[in-house]
């Protein structure tokens, strides 16, 4: 009997074709939560992950908590009222991944070169995002049905 074909070797994660050239790199991953209490009852007491403190984003209307796993930060979003994007994320297709984002020199350099490829786009100018970054969102169309976020760190 054949010895069995070794996996191959994973390749390192690219930005979508839409997004090369644009990006730094993953800045974090967004998990859409009902309840951030019990988010943090799980990741940090089962997982032993270091949570962050909840944080209101106005502009989005959503509580969002950072948690640290290693050099990889993961946002739990939770909806404050039923009008929010994520509280129609969670009414369509419940609590999960909601999008990646992409750490990018300046949001609004990044979203002229998009807007120059034609990449549609969900935000066309930049917003405050939490934790003083500037974010906009690229559309889940240009980019394989993955919402995808460009943020750009404070100076």
């Amino acid at each position: 009997m054949a010895a069995p074909e070794p996996h191959p070797k994973p390749q390192s994660v690219a930005a979508p074709e839409a997004l090369r050239g644009v990006v730094q790199g993953l800045h974090h991953v967004a998990i859409a939560v009902r309840s951030l209490a019990d988010a943090q009852e799980f990741y940090a007491e089962a997982l032993g992950l270091d949570m962050g403190e909840p944080e209101y984003v106005a502009e989005q209307g959503v509580n969002v908590v950072v948690a640290q796993a290693g050099g990889t930060r993961i946002e739990f979003v939770e909806p404050v009222d039923g009008e929010s994007p994520v509280a129609r994320f969670l009414d369509n297709r419940g609590p999960g991944l909601h999008h990646l984002a992409w750490k990018v020199h300046s949001v609004e350099e990044a979203l002229q070169q998009l807007a120059a490829r034609n990449v549609r786009l969900i935000d066309k100018a930049p917003r405050p995002g939490s934790h003083n970054t500037t974010i906009a969102f690229v559309h889940p169309s240009a980019t394989g049905g993955v919402l995808m976020e460009l943020v750009q760190e404070p100076d």
